[in-house]
């Protein structure tokens, strides 16, 4: 008897393959648009449809009285059938994403594995445990440039999971380095404002460290940092041009120079 030959399709492909999903949809007013077909076809109970936004009563209606538009052309039929297809499957996305934060809650209750098992219609801990991570698949992106979802698997969802808790960990630190920086520039900025009148400056350093007064006393939000960053910078290559201009130092005294080395320090950080 000959051999049949092996398929070349892998059996992880259905695993592996990027999953298609619906995303974002404004779900009422799909719902408002099977709602007017509804009336446009003179369906008798429509006024009795839940309101768009309470998407799950209004698809149980619309299934119900389908038969409303059964003298409707076919189109219309078809493009209605078409729109409850969508709406169902962007139902069944967000509840993924729902029971995922459900489940999320239960463990920080201190609920374990096994206690879970049953709600989540499987038989033990460690299957409740997978379909844990399945759900959570879905509110995970596997590469933020191609919007693509995880796999569903609960290898492919941990690596994702410790990938954005690397990622936050690496915001977390580069926001700290900013608040010290910013801790830092205030009173870098003081000082050389301190010492505006001995430094040698032109029309040029001396606008923009007016514009480092105006801004000084008000630096909390991160915005306010981001404007005083800026002057002091802008300052800064001004002061610069005008030694590389004159060959020689802008600061006149040991206390300007010494304000003027700190905020060049800081800016080269």
């Amino acid at each position: 008897m000959k051999k049949r030959a092996r398929s070349a399709a892998r059996p992880t492909n259905p695993l592996v393959r990027a999953p298609m999903r619906i995303g974002t949809l404004d779900a009422a007013a799909v719902v408002a648009e099977l709602r007017q077909t509804h009336e446009e076809a003179e369906d008798p109970d429509v006024e009795l449809m839940p309101a768009d936004e309470e998407l799950f009563g209004a698809l149980l209606y619309l299934e119900k009285h389908a038969r409303a538009l059964s003298k409707q052309p076919p189109a219309v039929q078809r493009a209605a059938a078409l729109k409850r297809v969508q709406l169902w499957e962007y139902l069944r996305e967000q509840t993924e994403l729902h029971q995922a934060r459900a489940v999320d809650d239960a463990r920080g209750a201190g609920a374990q594995w096994i206690q879970l098992a049953p709600v989540l219609a499987v038989g033990a801990a460690s299957a409740a445990y997978n379909k844990a991570k399945r759900l959570k698949a879905a509110g995970l992106i596997d590469d933020p440039s191609s919007g693509h979802h995880v796999r569903r698997t609960p290898e492919a969802v941990l690596e994702a999971e410790r990938r954005l808790a690397r990622a936050e960990a690496a915001e977390r630190r580069a926001q700290e380095e900013a608040q010290r920086r910013h801790a830092l520039m205030v009173p870098v900025a003081t000082r050389l404002l301190e010492q505006r009148e001995a430094l040698v400056r032109d029309e040029d350093t001396d606008y923009w460290l007016e514009e480092i007064e105006a801004v000084l006393p008000h630096c909390r939000t991160p915005l306010q940092m981001v404007s005083l960053k800026r002057y002091l910078d802008a300052a800064l290559r001004s002061l610069t041009k005008l030694e590389q201009q004159s060959a020689r130092s802008v600061a006149l005294t040991d206390e300007a120079r010494l304000a003027l080395a700190a905020a060049v320090e800081l800016q080269q950080e």
